[in-house]
């Protein structure tokens, strides 16, 4: 494979779709009629006309709107409004509808079901259709989610449609398709943009290649790289970053070196990615000698590493009995560190590192926030409920997902009794981003600490989860929480389990609810109720309907607790609330 590289490059430009082109429109001055004027007489001068000076200021203070802040605006009233109230707060908005900002919008990542829903209401829109760059934003962001199946309804919908479909679209399919296992999908796509005649470019002939590498077929993905150079497409960066993780992986670290070198032969100087790669795979190999040559081309290139990949080679250097002063040099930001042992001896004083986390949030550095912490918790220092809570509350503002994971974890390893809103962000957080294992195990994590979670929110949670098909995960919050099972919370439960298909479950826990000396509501009858006439069990149903008429004819509002009152309102259509 090295003997492929030994070709020239040439370097490709990236340009971006959308060109802004100023147009200047002159105005013609249309010529009066002359006018002759008597011999002797004067004509009068005329002032020039001028516009009041409170107008002259008004034109002046006209604010300039850019299209970044529109495109910030939209997806802001995603990100944080209801559907029915994003709805009205776009159809407000006095902007042109195009491709352009469409796509725009979608790329800036909302939640995958108001993106969704956002692309369908556009569908919509007078004067305006979806086109080739909407669509395959809209089926990479499925394709992200792993729904797959969402992903190829819109590609069929393009082909009954006769929108183009591009190499770009194929190849995002393909590569979504390679990330859920499905190979064979992955080739089929590859054939079809063959047959098609669709011209290959280098980032598809990449794409392709790391999916044949991923499913261990190196030798199709020789092929494919021949095939590749011989179309003309040179390899860019992240060509050879590909070709230098598989090597890497495979155990053959002299080769992934060697790529490196054959890089800057042709005139592309790795970058951080591909020696990243590089260190990692040689200190968990313990492969010395490449690691220390690719360390010697990041000091000369002013390449540093992540701190995670840091402590893995400084661990592999001490296993080995090597100098880590090379690697210091390559990271200057960590040589106070110490080795591995110092640093699990050494501790800085909790302020100092309390004082460095303020200054860098009132900075909003957040990536180095993320490092910081990352490391504290690592070293055990202890850190205070508020600050914790507060660096949640900014990671949630600024969609770091990853940052507010660690802010938890460490919250979690150290044992502190965060406030019941740092939680609640966190679960609405992710609940939007749809990382729902995560929101389960922060539910767990409020019952062990004691945080009450409240009744409305547990079962409102509960029927999210249940809505989308996870039963499983309503299970595991309803009993992390036993302080909030009540009629409530149980007929939420039922109600999940129902919508997923299990209405015997749902029966059982409808008789362990009575067993607990928990009265059933009107909202719990009806939910049965409806499980029942929907499975074609009439006769069951009809018992539960009785009781639900029984309860009606004694009163709703005498003597009844506030749970039954708010499980009627939330399951209960015919019901109403009286206070």
């Amino acid at each position: 494979m090295i003997n492929m590289l030994r070709h020239p490059v040439f370097f490709t430009g990236f340009f971006d779709r959308s060109i802004k082109w100023v147009c200047q429109t002159h105005s013609l001055r249309q010529s009066k009629p002359i006018k002759f004027i008597k011999l002797g007489k004067k004509r009068p001068q005329r002032l020039p006309k001028r516009l009041p000076k409170s107008h002259e200021k008004a034109e002046d203070q006209k604010p300039v709107v850019y299209m970044r802040a529109v495109i910030e605006n939209i997806s802001r009233i995603l990100r944080f409004s209801t559907w029915a109230l994003a709805c009205e707060q776009l159809e407000n908005l006095s902007i042109k509808w195009d491709s352009f900002t469409i796509n725009q919008v979608l790329k800036s990542h909302p939640p995958m079901e108001k993106a969704w829903l956002f692309f369908d209401w556009c569908s919509h829109l007078k004067g305006f259709k979806h086109d080739q760059f909407t669509y395959t934003t809209m089926l990479d962001i499925f394709g992200e989610a792993g729904r797959i199946s969402s992903m190829k309804y819109l590609l069929n919908q393009m082909e009954e449609k006769g929108i183009k479909i591009d190499t770009v679209t194929y190849t995002s399919v393909l590569h979504w398709l390679s990330k859920d296992g499905d190979i064979d999908g992955s080739l089929n796509v590859w054939k079809e943009m063959k047959n098609k005649g669709l011209a290959l470019t280098v980032v598809s002939y990449t794409a392709f290649m790391k999916v044949l590498f991923d499913h261990n077929r190196p030798k199709e993905a020789a092929a494919v790289y021949r095939e590749m150079i011989e179309a003309g497409c040179s390899p860019n960066c992240y060509t050879y970053t590909v070709l230098v993780e598989y090597l890497a992986g495979s155990g053959n670290f002299k080769a992934a070196f060697d790529i490196l070198t054959k890089m800057q032969e042709v005139g592309i100087q790795p970058d951080r990615v591909a020696c990243t790669i590089l260190v990692q795979k040689c200190s968990e190999a313990g492969k010395i000698p490449v690691l220390s040559q690719t360390l010697l081309y990041m000091k000369e290139n002013s390449l540093i590493l992540r701190r995670p990949i840091y402590l893995k080679a400084l661990a592999a250097l001490n296993m080995a009995g090597k100098s880590e002063n090379l690697l210091r040099e390559v990271n200057p930001h960590f040589s106070l560190e110490g080795s591995i042992e110092e640093a699990n001896s050494f501790n800085i004083h909790p302020h100092i590192d309390r004082d460095i986390l303020i200054n860098l949030l009132a900075q909003r550095n957040f990536v180095a926030v993320e490092r910081l912490l990352e490391g504290i918790m690592e070293k055990n220092v202890q850190l205070d409920a508020t600050l914790i809570a507060t660096i949640i509350r900014e990671f949630c503002a600024n969609f770091s997902s990853s940052g507010a994971w660690v802010a938890f974890e460490y919250g979690r390893k150290a044992g502190l009794n965060l406030e019941r809103a740092a939680y609640i962000n966190l679960i609405g957080f992710f609940m939007r981003h749809g990382l729902h294992e995560k929101v389960v195990e922060i539910v767990e994590e409020m019952g062990k600490m004691g945080v009450l979670f409240g009744t409305y929110l547990v079962s409102i949670l509960i029927l999210r989860l249940g809505s989308i098909g996870m039963p499983s995960f309503c299970e595991r919050i309803f009993y992390s929480l036993p302080g909030e099972q009540n009629n409530v919370t149980y007929t939420a439960l039922m109600d999940a389990q129902i919508k997923s298909g299990f209405l015997d479950k749902a029966l059982e826990l409808y008789s362990s609810m009575i067993r607990h000396g928990i009265s059933a509501s009107s909202g719990t009858f009806e939910v049965l109720g409806m499980g029942l006439e929907g499975a074609g069990r009439s006769h069951e149903a009809e018992i539960f309907r009785k009781q639900q008429k029984k309860l009606a004819c004694t009163g709703y509002h005498k003597g009844l607790l506030i749970d039954h009152n708010l499980c009627s309102a939330l399951f209960d259509n015919g019901y109403k609330v009286a206070y």
